[in-house]
């Protein structure tokens, strides 16, 4: 039985977390921590996911349950993401990050501290995207410089980061095919007159609207023909899922950081 905590238990995605957790037969969730000051600190977490009582209180710190579990979820808020792997790491925990708009200075403390244990780290759990990031990269060695690459993402109102995690992982993955940079190819706004579109360019473009949970377009555009290849996400149970999926395979695992194609075993396949 691996024994897990979630972190965030109070949001959408650290709430799915915790139910898929509960039914799972090979897994027990033993810890649920919110940010001091929430509302939901000090309940049952059973009740706070409409479940019967399960003798968990949502805590206010990982420290105050960290020694229970054989491995932490973590998808909160980015300025507490290095904490969180920092404790993990102090206790040799196995722990999962999916939080997303990381700066370089957290992405290098996540990476630093992740190392020191077992640390799966990617901006996107979901498979099915993990599949796709295996594709373009095929796809855009393949193409090489002769199609221009734009990628479009659109998720909710409320998402706090912008472009997506996912969107800068596809840019930073197809940018590494093609022999570029992405901090120096990347654009991210088209206004006025810009002037034709340089050849290195890989376009980086946002929507925010209504209740989108995720959805992200990769076009890759020649002369006459376009490729495209598109993932619409229909609810968050996909991304737990995969959380899910990657806690089982990290405990299992010797010290290191790794990402989702780690855990797919895809990076020796296609």
């Amino acid at each position: 039985m691996i024994k897990v905590i979630v972190m965030g238990v109070g949001g959408k995605m650290g709430g799915r977390i915790c139910s898929l957790v509960d039914a799972a037969e090979d897994m027990e969730l033993v810890g649920a921590v919110e940010a001091p000051g929430h509302s939901l600190v000090g309940y049952d977490v059973g009740e706070v996911l409409g479940l019967k009582g399960r003798g968990v209180k949502v805590v206010d710190s990982l420290e105050r349950s960290v020694d229970e579990g054989d491995v932490i979820i973590d998808f909160t808020h980015h300025d507490a993401a290095v904490k969180t792997v920092k404790t993990a790491a102090d206790k040799k925990k196995a722990i999962v990050v999916g939080t997303t708009g990381l700066t370089a200075e957290e992405m290098e403390g996540v990476v630093r501290f992740g190392s020191q244990t077992r640390c799966v780290f990617a901006p996107n759990m979901s498979v099915g995207v993990n599949v796709i990031l295996k594709v373009l990269a095929s796809v855009a060695a393949t193409l090489g410089d002769d199609y221009d690459v734009e990628i479009l993402e659109a998720h909710h109102n409320q998402k706090k980061d912008a472009p997506s995690g996912t969107a800068v992982k596809m840019a930073q993955v197809i940018a590494e095919a093609l022999g570029r940079n992405i901090e120096k190819v990347g654009v991210y706004e088209r206004r006025g007159l810009i002037g034709a579109r340089k050849k290195e360019e890989i376009g980086i473009q946002v929507l925010r609207a209504g209740d989108i949970v995720g959805e992200h377009t990769v076009i890759f555009g020649g002369q006459g023909e376009r490729l495209e290849f598109i993932h619409r996400a229909h609810n968050r149970d996909n991304f737990a899922r995969g959380a899910l999926r990657a806690a089982r395979w990290i405990v299992n695992q010797p010290k290191g950081i790794y990402d989702m194609q780690d855990v797919l075993g895809l990076k020796d396949r296609i």
